[in-house]
């Protein structure tokens, strides 16, 4: 019993004895995993020192090869590369090393030179603008002449002593026409302006910002010139919508003064519309009995119409003011079988009658008296007054036109119009500065008006050739910007010349589009808003040109 006794008491602690060994050995395999934890993000940072450390290792060799380069090597390397060597080795040898520590002074200095770049940029254009040409070629000095007969320099010859021209008098002549055509010289093109504008951009910048973002709205504008290329332009409904005419519509014309519209035709009537472009009201219409209208105009100060027949010796007088239609029977002192074409003075003052033979009438618009007749060699085709009215320019069907005196009543100067068989029509521009002529070919030709006082066979500036059929009516624009000519031969027979440019706008008419028909008669309206024709449907069809803001 004692023996079981004692080893009954000996027994928890020889296994206490054994648990102890195993629960050191956990602990210790415990602090080796969390050693290895700690220790693994080390192991790329010893990597990476590591890699350095055999980065600047192969760089120490290789800078030791560089130096240690034998005398042979160094003389056979200039030869072959150049005296630069040395710079370019120390160059790479500094690369190598790595780039230098920047000091305090040198960061000032590097922002001191970011601040001053717009002073280096302008020392640097002194410079470039300073630089000496390379080398100069002896050809280059001496005068080249240049043949202006050639097809595509002959509308530049101003008269036939400029056959040949210089290269330096070319360059200015072609000088004057981009500047004629642009309006003056661009400010890109200006190089006094552009040194002026460098030095106010930096004061001025500012203050444009402020004043651009204190406002809204549309900062586009209109060029105060007319562009050339495609006019824009949209239809409206005719002029004469609510009373379209019966027949062919003879007259279109826009007031003086109001915005009204006038049409007359073979239907008997003359009708007075307003214009708006949207509903263009009927006005007042007056009918002549068994008088075919030929042609109607207004009077100067626009308080009359008078209207010619198409086979009458008499014509009538419309007083708009006092509502009465006054016939003249008889002009005394003119003979004539017929009377159908005529003129109006710009100041309102005289009535130029076409006749028979040659014959050209002249009679006081206040009493529709006889004043004068002239006569030019031929027959007459049509006549045209200056804006001043001190001149009547007449062209006549031998392809002459004749310059009168409206005061003397004497030929002035005649010029043959170049190229013409047959005269048909004529117009003065409303600055005076143009003349045109259309003529049977189709060909209407534009003429300087100085040019045509002074010569006998002057050279156009431009020839309009896009007339098949014979030019029966030319009319200028207010402005002097647009040319239209028209055919009654041909159905849409109309072009737009550019002015300035001579040129035609390419989108109007519309391609493959019968609207026009064939055109009659054409005006503008008095600030260039509106443009009407007249057609042989008996409709007054009417565009609004967008680049005019007035009526």
């Amino acid at each position: 019993m004692g023996r079981a006794a004692v080893a009954a008491r000996a027994g928890p602690a020889a296994a206490g004895g054994q648990r102890r060994p195993k629960m050191a050995a956990m602990k210790k395999k415990k602090k080796k995993k969390k050693m290895a934890k700690q220790l693994q993000p080390l192991q790329p940072r010893a990597e990476a020192a590591a890699q350095e450390a055999e980065e600047a290792a192969r760089r120490g060799r290789h800078l030791r090869a560089l130096r240690g380069a034998s005398g042979a090597e160094r003389a056979l390397e200039e030869l072959v590369f150049g005296d630069s060597l040395a710079a370019e080795e120390g160059e790479l040898l500094q690369r190598l090393a790595g780039p230098p520590p920047l000091r305090a002074a040198e960061g000032r200095s590097l922002l001191k030179d970011s601040s001053d770049s717009e002073v280096e940029n302008e020392a640097k254009d002194n410079f470039l603008s300073s630089k000496k040409p390379a080398w100069v070629d002896d050809d280059d000095e001496a005068e080249e002449k240049i043949d202006m007969t050639h097809r595509y320099k002959k509308d530049m010859m101003k008269s036939d002593a400029e056959k040949i021209l210089s290269k330096k008098k070319l360059r200015q002549r072609l000088q004057e026409q981009f500047q004629q055509a642009m309006g003056g010289v661009p400010a890109w093109a200006d190089r006094g302006s552009k040194k002026k504008h460098r030095k106010t951009a930096n004061d001025s910048d500012s203050d444009e910002d402020d004043d651009l973002l204190c406002r809204t709205g549309n900062f586009i504008s209109n060029s105060e010139s007319l562009p050339r290329g495609i006019l824009q332009m949209k239809s409206c409904l005719p002029a004469n919508q609510e009373r379209l005419a019966g027949g062919k519509l003879s007259t279109v014309q826009f007031h003086p003064s109001a915005q009204v519209i006038l049409t007359a035709g073979r239907d008997r009537s003359v009708s007075l519309f307003q214009v708006d472009g949207i509903k263009n009201p009927k006005i007042q219409s007056i009918y002549l009995e068994s008088f075919p209208i030929y042609k109607a105009c207004f009077s100067a100060d626009g308080e009359q119409v008078i209207a010619t027949g198409t086979h009458h010796k008499m014509f009538y007088v419309y007083d708009m003011m006092g509502g009465s239609i006054i016939p003249v029977h008889q002009v005394r002192g003119m003979e004539e079988k017929f009377v159908k074409n005529f003129e109006v003075s710009p100041d309102g003052s005289f009535m130029l009658l076409t006749g028979t033979s040659g014959y050209l009438h002249l009679l006081s618009m206040k009493t529709k008296e006889l004043i004068s007749t002239m006569k030019v060699n031929g027959r007459s085709a049509a006549s045209a007054f200056t804006p001043d009215s001190s001149k009547i320019y007449t062209y006549s069907k031998e392809g002459e036109v004749f310059v009168w005196d409206v005061k003397s009543r004497k030929c002035l100067h005649r010029f043959e119009d170049e190229g013409s068989l047959e005269g048909k029509c004529i117009a003065v521009s409303r600055n005076n500065q143009y003349v045109a002529c259309g003529s049977v070919s189709g060909v209407v030709n534009l003429y300087t008006a100085d040019v045509c006082l002074k010569e006998n066979n002057p050279k156009p500036v431009k020839a309009v050739m896009n007339l098949v059929t014979p030019a029966t009516c030319v009319t200028f624009n207010p402005t002097t910007e647009i040319l239209a000519v028209a055919s009654n031969e041909a159905d849409e027979a109309v072009k737009l010349v550019h002015i300035p440019s001579y040129t035609v706008f390419s989108n109007f008419p519309v391609f493959r589009r019968k609207q026009i028909y064939l055109t009659q008669s054409m005006d503008f309206s008095p600030r260039s808003g509106f443009f009407s024709i007249a057609n042989n449907k008996g409709k007054a069809l009417l565009y609004r040109l967008k680049h005019y803001s007035d009526f």
